[in-house]
Parts: C-alpha cells; structure tokens; sequence
C-alpha cells in the first residue's frame, strides 16, 4: 500500500476499438472483448485465460462453493480512468460490469450471475492524502481496512468502523455493503463515516458527491447522493475514491466479561446497561457452542462452560472508562454467573483475540466439517435477541445442522454459523434450508435478513418481503441511472 499527498495516475489508452458484431450471446465474443480490452487498457489488466478466471468464480459465500461463476473477461483497474474507459465500453455494448474488491463477502455480490466482466479494484490501494487538520482521508477503494488504521495510528487518529473481516476487507467493499462491524452501537456503520465519494455512473461518467471539492464535515446542499451509493453494492457505480471522516483514538479502554448461565439473563443485561446510561464501544455474544469451539481450538483460553458470555468494551478518558467499566459491572452482575472486568492493554487483547477466534475455531467442533456460509447475518430488535438465539438453536435440531452462533448483540446483529460435511449432498439440501428459515425468522423477529453482510445475489429473492413497495422505489432509481441494466446485474433485486 502506498500513501501519496495527490493523485498522479496514467490515463487510459485512447485508440480506437473496433465495434463488435451484434448478435449472439456475450460467451461467444468473449475473444473479441479481450482484445478490445487490452487495446483501451493494456495487456497485462486483461485476465481471460479460463484457468486464471476461475479465481474470480468465487467469494466466502455458500452459494459460489456450490456454483462458481466464472466472468468471461477480468480487469484488473489501475485508475479512474481505467474504469471510465471500461465501463463506456460496456455501456455502449451492453456488457455486464462486477466491481470486486477483496471478494471476501458472504453474499455472492462480486461474482458474475450474468457473465461479462468483472472489474478488480484491489491494485488501486493508495491513501491519497490524509487530511489529518480536518480529520480526513481521501483513499482509493482497494484500501484494505487494518492497512488503512496502521497507516493512521502514529498520527493517533483512526476509521472507526471495525469489521471482522479487518486484514481483508477493502473500504470500497465495505462502503458498498454499509459494513457495521463490533464498534457500530457507538460509532456507526461505515455509511456514517462516508462524507463524499467519486463515483464511475454506468455510462462511464465520473461524479463527485459530497459537494465538490468539499472537506466540511457536514452539508444540506441537495440529494444526499453519497448515502444513495452506499449500500448499493455497486449496482449504481463503481468507485474510485472515498472521503472518510476520521476521529481521535480514544486514550482508554477497558472490557467487562460476563458469563450467563441462560440466554435471557443475557438480553436483559444488556438493555439493563443501556438503561443505565452507559454506551458501550462494543458488546459481543458468544453462544455455548463458541465457547466450546473456543476451548477446542485455543485451551489456553480456558473459558468456563456457560450458555452465553458477553464481552463489553467500554472506551473515552481514563477517569470515564474506569467509571463506564464499574458501572457495566455492577449492572450485569445480579443477572451474571460470573463478572470482572479489566482495563490491563494485555487482559483486552486476549478477550478480544478469543472474539477474533470464534469465526475459524467454529469448525473444531466438527472436526472435517465445513462451515456454510449462509443465513449468517441476521439482525433483530434487541429485545428478541434471546427468543431469537433459541429458535436458532431449534432450527438447527430440526435439521440436524450444528450451529454456533456470536455476534454484535448491542445491535441486534446476529451470525450462526452452521456445520455441514460439504461432500453429503443430503445435508448441504438440509442447511439451504436453514438458511431460509433464519431469513424468514428474521422479519419474524421484526428484523431485517442482513445486518452488515450486504444482500448480493443470495438474499435477493427476500427483498420483496422486507422492503414492499418501498423495493419498487429503489428499483425506480436502479433504472434511472443504469437503464441498460449492465451494473452488477443479479444483485439485491429479485429476479
């Protein structure tokens, strides 16, 4: 990764391109887009070798183990002007555009349902300039987010924002999906970090939004066009650079572990926090089968077998942590098994290692299993996060799937993970099906089928369900702007 004070990139080769002959399906002109390609671009950005493609067939998600679906053409993006040139050629032609960034979402979003090309932005990964007077960053979308924070940390500022996924995931990726994170009950989801993007339209046009030239935190100059962009998992652009806020590192942090010996004790400890007055950075949930797995996979951890552990992390000036941090504690501790709490740097880190753990460690408690990623990021109202974990836990008994599920349970943001041998076709029908009732029990529950994941191809088919009328809306602003149809096609509307 590179940091530069201003931009300084080639622009796109400009010789002519011949036209291609109409008729015919996109898969038989795939040679002919190639050469075109490496003609407005270069050789060297233009993947279309059927064994090289086949990286791009995938992303964590179930649904590409299943069915890998590999793009005709891959480019990989240099520049804006890389993908100005790009896109008008598709545009003109037809030809469906994936932007792609780590491909390490879960919902199918960067893959290529409909075929054409797809459009790598990991090589454009430079922090442009960091603006550190008016706490801003001006970045490009490959950034990777742990990368970002490093580049940040000596100037002891930071993007607050904090997905799990933090050595993989690119800004741009998470922009798109809105990712949210452990920290979002205090800070936000990334949408709430995003003060302006520049932005390639599906003709090839390149817009500012944000206001032009701006570095305000703030501004009620028209359409809020930078939040209509997040979220929209490159159905309506692609993205070239982001304008993020930044703020202080906090100086103090402390965490307070409670142990539960049942699931509702653990609900109400954390709405009785939030009654208290107290606002926790983080609050996680660990189920006894991520403890468990915990165990298995680290037995250093050695933590006591209990049906939910909670972690708290409360964070601001020394005096403050250490008043939110007695105050958590003695909040939960009528409801709790057992409560401590620590402000030691090195207590922290290894709490939050075994938060970090649960996602790989998970699969020791199958051994030869795969986990299944589907149905994994649910969010309901805070109130029914109990009820909701039980039915989870029954779903998974009626199926006869294992599932350990953790999550940001400030937030209501669920996700169960679920144990499948993947070579038994029986059980990978049986956990398509749980991952259908999770959705469903979701709206259920008043919540929603995604809580930070994004929709992508996997969760369209319940968008109707969730949204009603409001999801022709945004299909109404879908066409305006990509009446051809061409950007990231297949993705959060229903086919």
């Amino acid at each position: 990764m590179r940091i530069f004070r201003r931009e300084h990139r080639r622009s796109a080769g400009t010789q002519e391109v011949a036209p291609l002959e109409s008729g015919g399906p996109f898969s038989t002109r795939t040679g002919a887009v190639a050469r075109d390609l490496r003609r407005l671009l270069s050789e060297s950005q233009v993947v279309d070798e059927p064994g090289e493609l086949q990286t791009f067939a995938y992303d964590a998600s179930f649904e590409t183990q299943l069915n890998p679906r590999p793009p005709e053409v891959a480019v990989i993006a240099g520049s804006k002007e890389d993908i100005q040139a790009l896109v008008r050629y598709a545009h003109e032609r037809g030809i469906p555009v994936t932007p792609r960034g780590a491909a390490s979402g879960q919902a199918a979003g960067a893959v290529a349902f409909k075929g054409g090309i797809i459009l790598s932005l990991n090589a454009m990964n430079r922090i442009l300039e960091v603006d550190e007077p008016n706490l801003q960053v001006f970045c490009e979308p490959g950034v990777v987010h742990a990368q970002l924070n490093a580049a940040l940390k000596p100037r002891g500022i930071l993007f607050p924002p904090d997905p799990g996924s933090t050595k993989m995931a690119t800004v741009g990726g998470m922009a798109s999906t809105n990712a949210a994170g452990m920290r979002a009950v205090k800070y936000g989801p990334t949408g709430a970090w995003v003060l302006g993007l520049d932005v390639v339209l599906p003709d090839g046009s390149l817009i500012e939004t944000g206001s032009a030239g701006s570095r305000a935190k703030q501004s009620s100059a028209g359409l809020e066009l930078t939040k209509l962009f997040v979220g929209a998992e490159g159905t309506l652009g692609i993205i070239t650079r982001l304008r993020l806020k930044l703020m202080p590192i906090p100086p103090a942090r402390a965490i307070v572990t409670a142990l539960f010996d049942d699931l509702e004790s653990a609900g109400r400890a954390v709405q009785e926090t939030f009654a208290a007055g107290v606002s926790p950075s983080a609050i996680e949930i660990l189920d006894e089968r991520c403890i468990r797995a915990i165990n298995r996979y680290r037995p250093g951890m050695d933590l006591p077998p209990v049906e939910a552990m909670l972690l708290f992390e409360v964070d601001g000036n020394p005096p403050g942590v250490r008043w939110d941090a007695e105050k958590v504690a003695g909040v939960v501790r009528p409801l709790a098994h057992k409560v401590e709490w620590s402000d030691e740097p090195q207590r922290i880190a290894a709490l939050w290692e075994a938060r970090s753990l649960v996602g790989a460690a998970i699969g020791a408690l199958r051994p030869g299993s795969n986990r299944a990623y589907c149905g994994e990021d649910i969010c309901v109202p805070v109130s029914r996060i109990p009820e909701t974990l039980r039915e989870i836990q029954e779903i998974g008994k009626r199926y006869r799937i294992p599932i350990a599920t953790y999550g940001h349970i400030a937030g209501g943001n669920l996700h169960p993970g679920h144990l499948i041998d993947a070579s038994n076709p029986d059980e990978i029908r049986r956990v398509l099906q749980v991952a259908d009732e999770i959705h469903a029990l979701a709206l259920r529950m008043n919540g929603t089928i995604t809580g930070e994941h994004g929709v992508g191809a996997v969760r369209s088919p319940y968008m109707r369900h969730e949204h009603g009328l409001a999801l022709e809306a945004m299909r109404q602003i879908k066409e305006a702007l990509d009446p051809k149809g061409i950007m990231n096609p297949a993705k959060l509307f229903p086919n």
